[in-house]
């Protein structure tokens, strides 16, 4: 396939029952999730200083930018370094942060980005502008899509697998969303909540949607 015949799904789902479905997923989430997402507040403030969200410009769909909020799980002050990969085990991860991160609770306030329209609850996840305006024109295909909080990359090993990989899980979910393969991604990120992604680490040549080898 050539990049100018690449397209985006255009699935009845993907033009309009995902927007649908992922609004009514966030809004109940936020209902439901809201007594942990107080805890969170309060032990976030109650054992560490600095602002309680942290906050970050971020890319998303169409290359329109946006303000990406999580729980803040490092220590407050903290200049952050972009490129920088921040493992659990990073010493400036509080141990509040440390559940947070594990557990994903530091991405929640996201699900208010899902209603407002420049999330999705399913999608690639949203990169700085900086590394935006280094894509190619294979890598701006994520950008056809809106920004998830989880995705197919993220769920087949995430930070675990290198860059290139995480692309390629990518490009493929642009060009195949569809209603099994998002219940399939809300389905793996329960198991990877649980098992942590050591466990579902591959490289897309592995997974079940790499092209046939040839014979």
């Amino acid at each position: 396939m050539t990049v100018d015949s690449f397209q985006p799904s255009t699935t009845r789902w993907a033009r309009g029952g995902k927007r649908a479905f992922e609004c009514l997923i966030a809004l109940c989430g936020l209902v439901v999730l809201s007594p942990v997402m107080l805890l969170t507040v309060l032990a976030v403030k109650l054992t560490s200083r600095g602002p309680l969200l942290f906050s970050q410009i971020r890319v998303g769909k169409d290359g329109q930018e946006f303000r990406l909020y999580k729980f803040r799980s490092m220590r407050g002050g903290r200049t952050p370094d972009p490129l920088e990969i921040v493992p659990l085990s990073h010493p400036e991860i509080t141990a509040v942060g440390r559940v947070i991160r594990r557990l994903k609770i530091d991405e929640w306030p996201q699900l208010v980005s899902v209603v407002t329209g420049t999330m999705s609850l399913l999608g690639p996840r949203p990169t700085l502008p900086d590394q935006v305006a280094r894509y190619d024109e294979v890598q701006r295909r994520r950008l056809l899509v809106r920004p998830g909080l989880t995705g197919l990359a993220q769920v087949n090993g995430n930070t675990l697998i290198d860059w290139d990989e995480r692309i390629r899980y990518d490009v493929y979910y642009v060009q195949h969303v569809g209603m099994g393969m998002d219940f399939g991604i809300l389905c793996r990120t329960a198991a990877v909540l649980i098992m942590g992604d050591q466990r579902y680490a591959r490289p897309f040549s592995d997974s079940p949607f790499a092209p046939p080898s040839p014979p």
